[in-house]
């Protein structure tokens, strides 16, 4: 169990006993240089508080300080904004999983609240990075070997928000990272219809390569999506078909020179990098470029 989280559920539990009257002994007994907390702290100072330590790198002290806030006051200003500080602070602290959570009591608990945008722009950010590690820095990844859910999901919380919230300052950025996901989502199921097409599961190939068609229209790999659909309704006798097919990526995918994309080269990844540097660094996964 993560940490922070230890600290949360401790805090929890030791407000809710009569006999703890403040948070002691949890991560040992050297903690004489702690401040206590007065009981005739107010919202706003206790607020202060927190955030303060959020800020000065204090990370498991904010934790006991937001608890205890929502213990006292649970139901102020201040409470329903440590509830967003705590989903920053987790996602900070790359705790992804309780970021999600964090997140979504706040936008369960308030709907209406005029920085719920936030809170599903934080969520989104947490799934967009929960399949990341640190090592991601080192070998290059392959969308092929990602668990898609947690790209999946992140997809749709930014559709929400730039659904709901076509206006707010987290629209842009939701749809750029829509984009890349996009692109990530299709390449790994074009991948995936690939490995049914080598291992003549023919039929799974064609309906793959069909959700990528409908699915992820704009994506980068697209002519091999529609190239694998031929070819899977060639294997499958159903020439009507992949003649239609073939007339589809003869019209869609022809190059500046007249001539007709060769499909084999569009399983490559496209850097929408502009330097070598730039290149770089995406290649190892530093920075990402979007594509428009």
């Amino acid at each position: 169990m993560p940490k922070l989280l230890k600290l949360l559920l401790a805090t929890i539990l030791c407000i809710n006993l009569s006999a703890c009257s403040t948070i002691k002994g949890f991560w040992g007994d050297d903690d004489d240089d702690k401040d206590e907390i007065s009981d005739d702290i107010s919202a706003r100072q206790l607020y202060d508080k927190a955030r303060g330590e959020m800020f000065g790198n204090r990370s498991l002290d904010a934790v006991t300080s937001y608890a205890l806030l929502e213990s006292r006051y649970p139901f102020g200003v201040y409470a329903q904004q440590a509830q967003l500080d705590l989903a920053y602070l987790y996602y900070n602290q790359m705790d992804m999983d309780i970021a999600v959570d964090m997140a979504d009591r706040f936008i369960r608990l308030n709907p209406e609240h005029e920085n719920v945008a936030y809170a599903h722009y934080i969520k989104g950010l947490a799934l967009f990075n929960k399949s990341k590690s640190i090592f991601n820095a080192i070998i290059p990844r392959n969308p092929s070997d990602k668990d898609p859910k947690p790209l999946l999901a992140a997809f749709e919380v930014f559709n929400t928000l730039i659904n709901r919230f076509p206006d707010s300052d987290y629209a842009f950025d939701a749809q750029q990272r829509m984009i890349f996901l996009r692109n990530e989502l299709a390449e790994h199921e074009v991948t995936v219809a690939d490995f049914y097409m080598r291992r003549g599961a023919y039929l799974a190939a064609a309906n793959r390569a069909q959700y990528v068609m409908q699915k992820y229209q704009g994506a980068p790999i697209m002519p091999q999506a529609v190239y694998i659909l031929e070819l899977a309704y060639r294997q499958l006798k159903i020439d009507d078909l992949a003649d239609d097919t073939s007339k589809v990526y003869a019209a869609n995918f022809v190059l500046p020179d007249g001539s007709i994309k060769d499909p084999s080269i569009t399983a490559s990844k496209v850097s929408c990098a502009t330097s070598a540097w730039s290149r770089l660094l995406e290649r190892l996964n530093l920075k990402t470029y979007y594509c428009n």
